[in-house]
């Protein structure tokens, strides 16, 4: 199944035509299809026990072979063999007049229709009214539809009873990326097949073959970057190699292809990810602008350095997968070395920065200075302790602020470091000795503690969200919020089925932005504490109530009939002349103390 034999076409195309690699490979037998091999059991199963389905439908990403495999099973049905006189064969011929013209996309029993151009029902009630005729020369009537979530809900249902009880001599295939945009009723009457992505190793056997029978030289290390970038995608993977082989003009190496992709040196991505965990931001910049100069997408960057500190935790939680035959030798012993010096809350906190980041590049109108800001961002998030050290200082009571000593020597003047990067340098993400004290700088003894800022409650949360003018999450925080459980780094609560997401999303924010830790927000279906409206009405209820008992309020409220205590509020006590003791009475004035007069006073 990984060997690829030549092309079999049904027609071939025209004197000096060029025929792209994702059609002229495309399979036409089950033995074909690479990376489906439970889908491709299960059929041929089903043909030589006759226990074959009336609707199928196939599910997958793009390029992985939907469409492909609903021809070969309008072939495999209505294939009659060389001679004439086969029937239904998981191997069809290709030489009979229905493997022919099925290939050619001219065979009148074998209808493919894209539900993407014809959704109504009016289309599918002219497809019904067909369904009842014989086939004019096959074995069996065959409908294609292709991306047939598209269809609209009345189409559907016009569909539903032909599609439960249809003819015997009919089949339907339905083909979808969008699996759960199909109703379930119709889900319910097909036999289902979940095509998966195909492994980067299988690829690349594949994509081996393919060159060596177009008679292109290309290196491995190309082959799997071409594999990657497919991203399971056959078809993808099929187009990107075709570009290859006209972007070079002889043999095909890595260096080309990260060109025409617009990728980073994998080894330039392990030293700029190293120069950001450590705080030198400057070198780290200088990279960037480099492999922009060089053609590297800043997003592409990004993306690189993401995929990275994933590779990099694996290997923290899954030793073994830097051993995996796709990774390079230098690559496994520089990713081993860094993994090494780095905590897993380094990398959980790089990963969900690079993350924020990476959207914030696409969007942004100039790419190149949102990535700047992301390694900034990321440099000076180095010298920040980590969530545990942060509970740790909060529990032994001692001050939780920045003073990590740095790892590295401070760069020269005129070096790239100088005084745009972060003077403690990162040493806790990447010390080469994690048991060992480093000396501290010059630098590090003189700079201030940049203090960070503790919630205790979500009272506090609240009144920095009103202070700072966040007046949407104030009202999240203090309406909707039921706290299940609070404390620092880690906040559950119930917020209602009716939660914004976005609320959600920007409180995570805004307390990471504000305490410079990673936040764990979790919502919960227990019932959670009263919200803080709850508790402030609460708060008020009471007062209204001591208030309505007092003496004086009872009096006034008899006086006036009808009146009624709305609302408490705290007064501050007003300031008293110079001499006036709280407790003096008018006799206790001090004899040489004047009242000022105002000339405006009437008596």
């Amino acid at each position: 199944m990984n060997e690829v034999s030549a092309p079999e076409t049904a027609e071939a195309p025209a004197a000096g035509e060029y025929q792209v690699l994702a059609r002229k490979y495309r399979p036409s037998t089950f033995s074909g299809l690479i990376g489906q091999d439970a889908m491709v059991r299960t059929l041929t199963n089903a043909f030589a026990s006759n226990r074959l389905h009336h609707a199928f439908v196939m599910t997958g990403v793009r390029g992985v072979g939907k469409t492909s495999t609903a021809r070969i099973i309008a072939r495999a049905l209505n294939c009659i063999g060389p001679d004439g006189n086969g029937g239904p064969t998981t191997e069809p011929c290709g030489v009979c007049e229905h493997c022919k013209a099925i290939a050619g996309d001219r065979h009148v029993d074998v209808l493919e229709m894209d539900a993407a151009s014809n959704t109504g029902v009016d289309n599918m009630r002219e497809l019904i009214d067909g369904v009842r005729y014989r086939p004019a020369s096959a074995r069996y009537k065959v409908y294609i539809i292709d991306e047939v979530h598209m269809l609209s809900r009345s189409a559907f249902n016009a569909l539903l009873k032909t599609l439960e009880e249809p003819p015997e001599h009919v089949i339907f295939i339905f083909a979808t990326t969008e699996i759960r945009k199909v109703p379930i009723t119709v889900l319910s009457r097909c036999q289902r097949f979940d095509l998966r992505r195909v492994p980067v190793e299988t690829l690349v056997i594949h994509f081996a073959g393919i060159c060596k029978n177009e008679g292109a030289e290309i290196t491995d290390g190309a082959l799997h970057l071409i594999a990657r970038a497919a991203d399971g995608s056959v078809r993808d993977g099929l187009s990107l190699l075709d570009q290859a082989i006209s972007h070079a003009d002889g043999p095909i190496d890595d260096t080309r292809v990260r060109d025409m992709l617009g990728l980073a040196d994998r080894t330039r991505t392990f030293g700029l990810l190293e120069s950001v965990l450590k705080g030198d931001i400057g070198p780290a910049l200088t990279e960037l602008t480099d492999q922009y100069k060089d053609g590297a997408d800043p997003g592409s960057v990004i993306e690189d350095m993401l995929d990275l500190v994933h590779w990099l935790t694996r290997i923290k939680v899954l030793p073994e997968s830097a051993e995996g035959p796709d990774v390079p030798e230098n690559e496994r012993t520089k990713g081993m070395e860094l993994a090494g010096g780095l905590k897993m809350p380094i990398l959980t906190r790089a990963w969900q920065l690079l993350l924020k980041g990476l959207g914030e590049v696409q969007a942004a109108p100039s790419p190149l200075a949102a990535a700047e800001m992301v390694l900034v961002r990321l440099a000076y998030a180095a010298e920040l302790p980590t969530p545990g050290d942060a509970i740790k200082a909060l529990e032994s009571g001692g001050d939780v602020s920045v003073s990590a000593p740095s790892s590295a020597q401070p760069a020269p003047p005129g070096s790239g470091g100088g005084q745009g990067r972060p003077q403690s340098g990162g040493g806790q993400a990447l010390a080469q000795n994690p048991t060992a004290s480093p000396a501290p700088s010059p630098q590090a003894e003189t700079a201030p503690k940049a203090e960070m800022r503790v919630f205790k409650d979500l009272n506090a949360v609240a009144a920095l969200a009103a202070e700072l003018r966040e007046g949407i999450l104030q009202a999240f925080i203090e309406n909707q919020i039921r706290i299940v459980r609070f404390e620092p780094g880690h906040i559950e609560f119930n917020a209602g089925a009716d939660a914004a997401r976005e609320n959600v999303q920007r409180l995570r924010a805004f307390l990471e932005e504000h305490s410079g830790v990673s936040w764990s927000v979790a919502l919960s279906r227990a019932e959670g504490a009263p919200t803080i409206a709850e508790k402030r009405a609460g708060e008020n209820a009471k007062a209204v109530a001591n208030a309505a008992d007092h003496p004086l309020v009872k009096a006034v409220l008899e006086t006036f009939p009808g009146a009624a205590v709305e609302a408490v509020r705290q007064v501050a006590k007003p300031t008293l002349p110079v001499g006036i003791a709280e407790n003096d009475d008018v006799g206790s004035i001090d004899p040489a103390y004047e009242v000022p007069e105002d000339p405006d006073d009437e008596i």
